[in-house]
């Protein structure tokens, strides 16, 4: 009894303590409410992150930067005891941490998550920012005097996360489109590299896994409805900030997702229709449609790097009805791919700046995987009215400028190239042939102004010079010395 006694008392010691901070009149913020704090975290990110997670499960998730450095996951406003009656609520359902606690608003600086919103300047009780229905005060009219009593209506709380086992079953209901749907999900936040084919095999629950991981979930490989919901949440948010969308050029004769948030269609200037950079995301894309065959490719394929939107260091692919063009430099990246298909050369290219190397790599495989190419093809006489001929640019994109051209002729079946010593001025920083293939300087001698250029890929030269390699015919009379011709 005596032990039980001094229990009661430290009980009462503690909510009076409590009491006195939640309701302390200095503390401007205590009086608009309090709240229950479940979690902190160092990054920003993270704290929004999980913030979004508990908004699938539990009412009023806000996320604050505080005092501390931390960033703060809480739940609220509420009254005192509204928040004390909720959070046993809530831990009885397993659905916060044991260790979360109610605490007033005054470590909170500025809320960061929903973006808009100040739960901090908001009074208790208010409507929930964001998730499930907070808590409601009912009012009651006691009989005998009048008077009235606040109650609280029980808060309205999700079902418990699924078990493993109820994961599994509600899994098995999605059809093909859904389950390929996660994998696109996926693979968009870089857990999933595999085909979408729709079967979950090791390669998916490991990304699943990888996933639930990142996101502070059990590890366990098979999503919950409400998992699968945030995934699949998260990826319309991203879609919607670069803002892909299909877009369908009859007149190119190409259909092909394109990042509108980023780019707005300019004109149309054969062979490509052209869309410029929307405000300052520096990316392009050019569309590419003309009539013509594998030589019309292959022209393509030489024209194209010789553009500035084309940096020289990168990878350089042309085989069979296709080709692959990359580059990249310290302030340019770009990628360029064509193909041959019924009579035409339709393909597409995508310029863009350092800094969007991350949002690219999302949108590159977008691109790729929905690029169609349908009937029509860009009339060669598709050229912005009043726009000049110029000499350095070509279908109005600028031409890459070389310090010196010299002349130079084939001297052997890999493309090597004798040329004057003139061509390869001291300043100069690379070589090329033919103003594509890159080269290196094989042989030089400046006494007789010679050079021999070796290409770095092998190429295929029509025909080149060679020596002959029978000997030359005697002359009839004198002793004089002759070469063959």
């Amino acid at each position: 009894m005596q032990l039980n006694g001094i229990r009661r008392l430290l009980a009462l010691m503690l909510a009076a303590t409590l009491f006195a901070a939640l309701l302390a009149p200095q503390a401007a913020r205590a009086q608009q409410g309090v709240f229950i704090q479940i979690e902190s975290h160092a990054a920003l990110t993270e704290a929004e992150a999980r913030a979004r997670a508990y908004a699938q499960q539990v009412p009023n998730v806000n996320a604050f930067r505080a005092t501390t450095g931390l960033y703060a996951v809480a739940l609220g406003p509420y009254t005192p005891q509204d928040a004390e009656a909720l959070l046993r609520q809530l831990l009885a359902q397993g659905a916060v941490p044991r260790d979360s606690f109610v605490v007033t608003g005054q470590p909170y600086i500025t809320q960061v998550y929903p973006v808009g919103v100040d739960a901090l300047a908001t009074g208790p009780g208010a409507a929930p920012q964001t998730g499930a229905s907070a808590p409601s005060i009912e009012q009651s009219v006691l009989p005998a005097t009048g008077a009235t009593d606040a109650t609280i209506a029980p808060p309205v709380i999700p079902e418990p996360e699924e078990t493993l086992q109820q994961a599994r079953q509600s899994e098995a209901q999605l059809d093909r489109a859904g389950r390929d749907a996660l994998q696109i999900a996926l693979q968009w936040f870089g857990f999933y590299n595999s085909t979408i084919d729709g079967a979950f095999g090791p390669g998916t629950r490991n990304a699943m896994s990888n996933w639930q991981s990142a996101r502070g979930f059990e590890p366990t490989g098979v999503l919950t409805t409400r998992q699968r919901a945030q995934l699949l949440d998260e990826y319309g948010s991203e879609l919607a900030a670069l803002g892909m969308e299909p877009v369908r050029d009859d007149r190119a004769g190409i259909q092909i997702d394109l990042p509108l948030a980023m780019v707005r269609f300019q004109d149309y200037n054969f062979p490509f229709a052209r869309f410029a950079p929307v405000a300052d995301s520096g990316v392009q894309v050019l569309l590419i449609s003309q009539p013509g065959d594998r030589s019309t490719l292959f022209g393509l394929y030489e024209i194209m790097q010789t553009l500035e939107i084309v940096p020289l260091e990168g990878e350089r692919q042309r085989q069979g009805d296709r080709f692959l063009l990359t580059g990249q430099s310290d302030t340019l990246r770009s990628h360029t791919e064509a193909r041959l298909t019924g009579g035409a050369v339709k393909g597409f290219t995508l310029v863009w700046p350092p800094e969007r190397d991350a949002e690219i790599a999302r949108v590159l495989p977008m691109m790729q995987q929905s690029f169609t190419a349908l009937d029509g093809v860009l009339d060669p006489g598709a050229i912005p009215e009043g726009q000049e001929a110029d000499i350095d640019t070509v279908s109005g994109l600028e031409v890459r400028r070389p310090i010196r051209v010299r002349s130079g002729f084939y001297v052997d079946a890999q493309g090597s190239v004798l040329t004057t010593t003139d061509a390869i001025p001291a300043q100069c920083t690379q070589v090329l042939i033919d103003d594509a293939y890159e080269a290196d300087i094989a042989y030089r001698d400046d006494a007789l102004g010679l050079a021999v250029l070796r290409p770095r890929q092998r190429l295929a030269p029509i025909a080149f010079a060679e020596i002959a390699a029978a000997p030359g015919r005697p002359a009839r009379r004198g002793g004089g010395c002759g070469l063959p011709l």
